[in-house]
């Protein structure tokens, strides 16, 4: 047997909804993820965030930055006038036409940071965004910046979610989408490590986030082709009430959680000489 690849395995939208959270400790109890990041403007954040406390150690615990659901945690008049995010639909193309304000979104980005600081007790281990959006114009150098200004370079890594041309075109679930992110990604490597922050190498698990693919075709799939500092994300959880009136991805969910926590993603790591790691070296 040839020496086991480090791999990061990373559970999205921790604090999302209590069911979501409730999915991702229990796998991260059973050492089936390492890495899990949570929306802080979330309600489900500061109720679930304890549950963290004992993991320390275990699995690297992040910011999942969130511009798109729920509130901002203090006033946004340009983005969320109404005080309720956008839906990507609508921030995407501000964020193309560069008609986001940059101090704007650094004051959101730094009072997400504050309240992850004030209920898990210490800096996030990464940083990286829901539906992407820590990549998009004006959100990007806003997010440099903060976390720079608070000396977090050298501390704490940030999330590329591109990869090779070559490994997308071989993994056909979730192509579109892989491809798509790539291109909104494009240069933001090379922006934050330039600013003094690693970045993974290899990201995978764009997945149709319904019932159309089986879990295990997804993972066996975002397993494969793996670069050389690779992340996967993932979005397993429990379906209740909360998630519903969030989030469109609900039963995959469920399948996810199932799955990860088989024999048949054990035999899966073990096979592909894969082990689980929590942090970026």
């Amino acid at each position: 047997m040839g020496s086991f690849r480090n791999v990061i395995l990373c559970a999205d939208d921790f604090g999302l909804a209590d069911g979501v959270s409730r999915g991702i400790i229990e796998l991260a109890e059973m050492s089936r993820l390492s890495a899990t990041g949570a929306m802080t403007n979330m309600p489900g954040w500061r109720r679930s965030a304890l549950h963290l406390k004992p993991l320390r150690g275990r699995i690297a615990v992040g910011i999942h930055l969130n511009l798109t659901t729920g509130s901002p945690l203090g006033p946004m008049p340009q983005l969320a006038p109404t005080g309720v995010f956008p839906t990507l639909g609508t921030l995407l193309p501000k964020a193309m036409r560069r008609q986001l304000s940059v101090e704007e979104v650094a004051g959101e980005i730094g009072r997400q940071l504050d309240a992850f600081l004030e209920a898990h007790g210490e800096p996030p281990a990464f940083v990286d965004g829901h539906q992407h959006v820590h990549v998009l114009p004006a959100i990007r150098p806003a997010l440099i910046r903060v976390l720079t200004d608070r000396g977090y370079a050298g501390r704490v890594w940030l999330r590329d979610p591109s990869d090779r041309m070559a490994a997308i075109l071989r993994r056909p679930i979730g192509r579109s989408k892989a491809l798509v992110v790539k291109s909104l990604a494009q240069g933001f490597a090379r922006s934050a490590q330039g600013a003094g922050f690693r970045t993974n190498e290899g990201f995978s698990g764009f997945a149709p986030l319904d019932l159309s693919v089986p879990a295990a075709r997804i993972f066996e799939e975002a397993f494969s082709t793996l670069g050389a500092c690779p992340v996967v994300m993932c979005h397993p959880g429990y379906v209740d009430d909360e998630l519903r009136a969030l989030d469109p991805a609900v039963e995959s969910r469920v399948e996810e959680l199932e799955y990860l926590k088989s024999d048949a993603f054990r035999a899966l790591l073990e096979e592909r000489e894969l082990r689980l790691a929590s942090s970026i070296v």
